[in-house]
């Protein structure tokens, strides 16, 4: 999805303008791929902009930092307040906010350790990431040919930007053979995530995911959210249990959950059809309740969201 330019973007404390938020061509992170980054939506709610678990998403962004050795210079509530401050300048009532944190300028060569940390928040209108089709009726996934990252070669619970190019591949993949969206697997073949979602299958009526430490797969907040609905909604607590990519073509329905994908039915995977290959009973009702906890509407779910003005 092509960008949509936004008026300030918060670097290292300063709202500077969208034009002149750049970098050195020799900051460290963009030849090594050492940084953390969140992706976090703000949603249109009475009395101005509502963003979703913004706490725990910067909590997550210094625990990426903290598990790759690096320091951030800032404290969680600035970088709270600053993610707020950028929302609020753009002007938007809904809006996908990204916090990055990386090496920047003045060291080069593998030994990050000398190297400076900079932060940045940016904020841009983005609409469904796999689109309202597919949001309302289904997408179709394709098993990868590449395997998720081994929790061995790369610390996986860390959302680390240079680790995102085995998602890239996958997505490409699957995109150019004519699919929405890849699953990944571990090297022993069990299911991992997708490029960037977490994922749930339901069995039996009972309601299974990966185990998140187990198959590589980030430990998702949107997952988390998802998790508590699912029980409040009396269809049970959801199970951790290794899947096979043939558990979800026996499946009754399946899901994908993150912030950026929000909840997205999974109509067929591998062209076998998922259940009926339309949204189910289980998916539909997390979906709705889902949408109405975002946007401030439901009582016990109020703590997930934090208010901007």
């Amino acid at each position: 999805m092509a960008l949509t330019p936004t008026k300030k973007i918060w670097m290292n404390g300063e709202l500077v303008d969208w034009d002149k938020a750049t970098i050195h061509v020799l900051t460290h992170s963009l030849h090594y791929g050492l940084g953390v980054f969140e992706g976090i939506r703000a949603y249109p709610a009475s009395g101005g902009p509502a963003v979703f678990r913004l706490t725990d998403h910067i909590k997550r962004l210094f625990t990426s930092a903290h598990v790759l050795g690096i320091e951030i210079p800032y404290s969680l509530g600035e970088l709270v307040e600053a993610s707020k401050d950028v929302v609020r300048e753009s002007g938007l009532e809904a809006c996908y906010i990204r916090p990055l944190a990386y090496l920047g300028y003045g060291e080069m060569g593998l030994n990050p350790i000398p190297c400076k940390v900079d932060v940045a928040i940016a904020c841009w209108p983005w609409g469904a990431y796999l689109g309202d089709e597919g949001i309302a009726n289904g997408v179709r996934l394709k098993v990868c040919s590449w395997a998720r990252h081994d929790p061995r070669s790369l610390p996986t619970a860390a959302k680390g930007t240079g680790m995102y190019v085995n998602s890239s591949l996958a997505k490409v993949e699957a995109v150019r053979a004519g699919y929405d969206e890849a699953l990944l697997l571990t090297t022993e073949g069990y299911v991992s995530e997708g490029t960037g979602e977490n994922l749930f299958v339901v069995k039996r009526g009972e309601v299974l995911t990966p185990p998140s430490s187990t198959v590589g797969a980030l430990e998702g907040i949107t997952a988390d959210s998802v998790r508590r609905i699912i029980d409040d909604l009396g269809f049970g607590r959801v199970r951790e249990t290794l899947l096979r990519r043939t558990d979800l073509y026996m499946a009754e329905e399946a899901f994908l959950t993150g912030t950026a994908a929000e909840i997205v039915p999974i109509a067929s995977v591998d062209d076998r059809s998922v259940g009926d290959g339309k949204p189910g009973q289980i998916t539909r009702a997390v979906q709705e309740q889902f949408f109405k906890a975002v946007r401030g509407e439901v009582g016990q779910y109020k703590d997930w969201v934090e208010r901007v003005d």
